[in-house]
């Protein structure tokens, strides 16, 4: 018998993720059925070093300058010449720093330059799913490594798009990509969810989440989106693959989900 070998899939999607993060491609292929193959292109990301170390918190502005030209673009650009259905943008805080309307600049751009494949990213596919889900009161949670100004500006991003947030920090917990545990980070978001928010949103594409989705719900009674989740809900529906065949990581993937 043969083995399998990666090539039998029902479609390709590709990830733009900062260059030595690992966290995107980690958890997409944790959730993605086997027939849904994922590629990936690496963006240099200045607050990022060898081995995925950063500082404590992380600066504005290698963040807002993530989704600038020429890195991000040339990247999308040599993605897309592989036979991939669509694309998906990693990174969640350029949004809160370009806002809304940068976002939606950076993605028409980065679609022309993927010749006219669609991209997503995750902060509009997180409105968007909210709004498919009903909330429209969230408690935001974001990663230790960003600070107070950024998560506010987080708050400030959906605010803009109509949403309450009746509670917005980042997670305290140890900064690094490599200390967060599902488990502590379950703990910590179920304590501090107030009544009042209608689901639980978890910023930061290198931020250790999908593990505990699940669990959370169950916990809150409540949907709760994280940001690889809502991307590879987003992007899956972008390349007209829909996600019912997803269980496991959260209600969202029963959202108008035709099965795989």
């Amino acid at each position: 018998m043969w083995r399998p070998d990666g090539w039998d899939v029902r479609v390709r999607i590709g990830v733009l993720t900062p260059h030595a993060d690992v966290g995107p491609e980690s958890e997409f292929r944790a959730m993605a059925p086997p027939d849904v193959g994922v590629h990936a292109a690496r963006v240099p990301f200045g607050a990022m070093r060898h081995g995925g170390a950063m500082d404590a918190t992380i600066a504005l502005a290698p963040v807002r300058a993530f989704a600038e030209p020429p890195y991000v673009d040339e990247a999308a650009a040599q993605l897309a010449t592989a036979p991939l259905a669509a694309l998906a943008y990693a990174f969640t805080s350029s949004a809160y720093v370009i806002g809304a309307d940068g976002e939606e600049a950076m993605l028409a751009r980065l679609t022309d330059r993927a010749h006219g494949l669609p991209v997503v990213a995750t902060c509009a596919s997180t409105v968007e799913a909210l709004r498919l889900l009903g909330a429209t009161r969230i408690a935001l949670v974001d990663p230790p490594w960003f600070d107070t100004e950024l998560n506010g500006l987080g708050r400030g991003y959906y605010e803009a798009a109509g949403f309450d947030v009746p509670f917005s920090a980042p997670c305290d917990l140890p900064s690094g990509q490599a200390l967060i545990r599902p488990g502590e980070l379950h703990d910590w978001v179920a304590a501090r969810v107030p009544g009042e928010a209608e689901a639980v949103v978890v910023g930061g594409n290198g931020f250790r989440a999908v593990g505990m989705v699940e669990n959370l719900e169950r916990t809150l009674g409540r949907p709760v989106l994280t940001a690889n989740q809502v991307l590879l809900w987003a992007v899956l529906r972008a390349a007209d693959c829909r996600t019912a065949a997803i269980t496991g990581y959260g209600r969202l993937f029963a959202v108008d989900t035709p099965s795989l």
